[in-house]
């Protein structure tokens, strides 16, 4: 259950609230880190998630769950949460800090439901499966994120044919990591970052020698 980034306290953590889990966020968390897809901003003037009490649901506190389909009801709301709910609810396994529970307020955890593009899901295992079909997104978007540390800069549009060719030529190693730092290292954009780094630091210390 604790494989890769999913499994992992910090990823649970970041993606949820002070005090308990927050599927939308554990949701649009996952469609931004791992697919670099930013989901639809939410309406205006909408109403919060509201705390409900032991009087409903047969008498008890309503799981996570049940609370969101409560919120769902909303109208404006529903558009925005069938994508990213069936995500996060999937990872409702793992509480707030990524401990391994199954029950929520005292009842069995669902973690079953479906993704926007048809695929059921019950569980973390479930969604790593379902995101692997998206394989070319997720290192396009992993590509990006190890350019813009190796240069110390955002990426620009006259970046992009760069992280389509390491994806594509990582594609024929299995996207091996490896393969991905080869591909940003050889790179013209870092090789020129680097000179210009030597560069500066000559200057730099030329400078600090003559004063």
């Amino acid at each position: 259950m604790r494989r890769g980034l999913l499994g992992k306290g910090a990823f649970e953590t970041i993606s949820s609230k002070p005090g308990g889990t927050m599927p939308p966020i554990r949701g649009k968390t996952v469609m931004q880190v791992f697919l670099g897809v930013e989901p639809p901003a939410p309406p205006p003037n909408v109403p919060a998630l509201k705390e409900v009490g032991n009087t409903v649901h047969g008498g008890h506190k309503p799981t996570m769950r049940e609370q969101m389909e409560m919120h769902r009801k909303v109208e404006p709301c529903a558009s925005c949460h069938k994508i990213m709910d069936p995500i996060g609810l999937s990872l409702e396994n793992f509480d707030a800090i990524g401990t391994w529970r199954t029950t929520d307020n005292g009842n069995p955890i669902d973690s079953a439901g479906m993704l926007v593009d048809g695929t059921k899901i019950n569980g973390v295992n479930d969604l790593r499966k379902a995101l692997l079909k998206y394989s070319p997104e997720f290192v396009r978007v992993g590509t990006e994120k190890l350019l813009i540390y190796a240069l110390g800069r955002g990426t620009e549009y006259y970046d992009m044919p760069l992280v389509r060719s390491i994806v594509h030529e990582a594609e024929k190693n299995n996207y091996r990591f490896s393969s991905l730092v080869l591909g940003v290292v050889k790179s013209p954009q870092f090789q020129m970052n680097e000179k210009l780094q030597v560069s500066e630091n000559r200057a730099g210390t030329q400078l600090r020698a003559a004063r």
